[in-house]
């Protein structure tokens, strides 16, 4: 029996996010200290921005693509961030950008920030395999398919690749 490239696309389509689910229901508690990040993502030649957030474990605990890189998108990623995770962290490390010191003040005024070009390496690492899929897939579509890879994507990944 031969499965062309199609079927297996279909069925990432159709099953891809039922299984990121269930594996995200099932997943451990996400760890005290989150590394906070964002990075440029080109959609149809529009620059947007995609923000990640990674426990110290490297798991990713959300994604959100946004076309604003200012502080009302960042209050709005922090409030996403609780919600999903349902934890308060006890550190939050970022890069030196000035609009994550202001919009976690608002939101989370009784966590640590720590803010160093260095510290933010784990945010910046989990950022490859995206940038792998974005390259083969010669870029993306539009907003809510990034969207959709992603949280289907940081789900499954981890699991079908095991770490050293």
């Amino acid at each position: 029996m031969t499965v062309s490239y199609e079927t297996v696309r279909r069925w990432c389509v159709k099953f891809g996010q039922t299984y990121a689910n269930g594996l995200r229901r099932r997943r451990p508690r996400p760890g005290d200290k989150w590394h906070l990040d964002e990075v440029f993502v080109k959609i149809r030649g529009v620059q947007n921005y995609l923000w990640r957030a990674v426990d110290q474990d490297g798991n990713v605990l959300d994604n959100l693509v946004q076309n604003r890189r200012d502080k009302a998108s960042a209050r709005r990623f922090f409030r996403r961030l609780l919600k999903r995770t349902g934890t308060v962290p006890r550190v939050i490390v970022t890069d030196k950008l000035a609009f994550y010191g202001a919009a976690y003040r608002e939101v989370m005024p009784s966590v640590e920030h720590r803010s160093h070009k260095g510290l933010n390496n784990r945010a910046e690492n989990s950022h490859q395999p995206t940038r792998q899929r974005e390259r083969a897939m010669k870029g993306f579509r539009s907003m809510g398919a990034v969207q959709r890879f992603l949280s289907a994507f940081t789900g499954n990944s981890p699991h079908f690749r095991p770490g050293p």
